[in-house]
């Protein structure tokens, strides 16, 4: 995670994506946010260009972020109410925010982003050490497909159109993977490739139990429908005991 992906034109086009801008994605994800915070401070890991701090902030919330680009951060500042959000620069599996929080939050798959379980471990925490006594942690993560992968194969395709591609080359042996995007016409033509670890519900509580936080509720997505074998993503809370 020492690595700056987001960067440059990485950071300029990030909120592009309409299928993770669009408030008909964030809006369930604010409140769900919103209604754990209640009054207490929140902490972003991975804020990005604000997608979610922002408006959760503007919902009421002091958000506080931690985030390894300065151009990430710099898309953020641009924006209004941008200006208010303390960040933290660095790694979230280390870096140290003013403060504790009654609340801290990971979403859209960016713990996969440390490509380590020992990184994931740290960051659960870290986050441990930022929270009050009580406090929680979510975490939003996809389920691996690895069942969609027909046998002997390793590349999983997420997004096709005519002018971007999307696909996952996977080692399954090795509990990893590279996330390649391609965007080609409409003023724009780029290659991204980035490498991630996926990592397990399971494994997820695990790595709680070691930071001393418990699992307090898991949820198939924003809008609490249950989680099942079926779900392609989860939404999990932990927290932090007396």
């Amino acid at each position: 995670m020492s690595t700056n992906y987001f960067a440059g034109t990485i950071a300029e086009h990030y909120d592009d994506d309409t299928a993770i801008s669009d408030p008909k994605c964030v809006d369930p994800v604010v409140d769900f946010l919103a209604d754990l915070a209640s009054d207490a401070p929140a902490l972003e890991l991975g804020i990005g260009t604000g997608r979610i701090g922002l408006p959760l902030s503007q919902r009421g919330v002091t958000v506080h972020g931690i985030e390894l680009s300065p151009d990430m951060v710099a898309q953020l500042r641009a924006k209004p109410g941008g200006e208010n959000i303390a960040v933290t620069v660095g790694n979230f599996a280390e870096a140290r925010a003013d403060g504790t929080f009654g609340l801290a939050y990971l979403v859209y798959n960016t713990i996969e982003n440390l490509t380590t379980q020992d990184e994931q471990v740290d960051c659960f925490c870290n986050v441990a050490r930022h929270l009050d006594t009580g406090g929680r942690f979510v975490i939003e993560v996809e389920i691996p497909q690895i069942r969609r992968l027909p046998p002997g194969e390793t590349a999983r395709p997420f997004y096709v159109s005519h002018t971007r591609l999307g696909f996952d080359e996977l080692d399954t042996a090795n509990q990893s993977g590279v996330s390649h995007h391609y965007w080609i016409g409409e003023g724009r033509s780029q290659v991204f490739s980035m490498p991630y670890r996926y990592v397990w519900p399971a494994e997820l509580d695990l790595m709680a139990r070691i930071a001393g936080l418990r699992l307090q509720e898991r949820w198939g997505d924003w809008n609490r429908e249950p989680f099942t074998s079926d779900s392609i993503k989860h939404i999990s809370v932990w927290d932090k005991g007396a």
